[in-house]
C-alpha cells in the first residue's frame, strides 16, 4: 500500500469531515480510498465502449408529452438485450419516474441512456454505470449452462 500526503484548506476539510461523520466513514483515508476508487472507475469506463458493465438509468418524464410513453417502451423493446428490468412510479398527475436495470458493455448502454434521456419530455435523468467480468465459472461439474447469457462479476476495486 502506498501513502500520500493530501493538503486542504480549513474550510473544505471540515466539510470533508462532516461528510465523513455522515457516512459513517472510520477514517479520513477510507474516504479518500472510496472517492479514488470511483475517480479511477469512471475513468476506466469513460475510455473503453466494450467494457461489459451493469447500470441504473433512472429519469423522470411527463407522460403527457405526446406518445413519449409509447417510445420509451419501444425503445426498451428494442435493446431487450440490455434491460434487465424496469421499475415505474407515478409521481402526480403528468409525471412518472422510471428505473431501469441495464447490462451490457458500456458503448451500447450508455447509447440506450443518452436515447433515452434526449427524448422530449424527458428530465432529470441520471445513469450509474459499475463496470463487471464475464464470469461464468462454476464450482461443481454440474452446474448449469447458460446459453451464451453468463454471469458477471464486479470488476474488483
Amino acid at each position: 500500500m502506498q501513502r500520500i500526503t493530501v493538503s486542504l484548506d480549513d474550510e473544505v476539510a471540515g466539510l470533508f469531515d462532516q461528510i465523513i461523520r455522515d457516512q459513517n466513514y472510520q477514517s479520513r483515508s477510507e474516504a479518500v480510498r472510496d472517492l479514488v476508487r470511483q475517480a479511477v472507475e469512471t475513468r476506466r469506463l469513460e475510455g473503453s465502449a466494450e467494457t461489459h458493465c451493469v447500470a441504473n438509468l433512472s429519469y423522470i418524464y411527463n407522460h403527457r408529452t405526446r406518445a413519449l410513453a409509447q417510445r420509451l417502451l419501444d425503445m426498451q423493446h428494442a435493446n431487450h438485450d440490455l434491460v434487465v428490468a424496469t421499475t415505474h412510479v407515478i409521481l402526480d398527475h403528468s409525471s412518472s419516474f422510471e428505473t431501469m436495470i441495464l447490462k451490457g458493455s458500456v458503448g451500447k448502454v450508455r447509447g440506450l441512456a443518452d436515447a433515452i434521456r434526449a427524448e422530449r419530455g424527458v428530465r432529470f435523468g441520471a445513469i450509474n454505470l459499475v463496470s463487471v467480468d464475464p464470469n461464468d465459472h462454476h464450482d461443481a461439474p454440474d452446474d448449469h449452462h447458460h446459453h451464451d447469457l453468463g454471469h458477471v462479476s464486479p470488476h474488483p476495486g
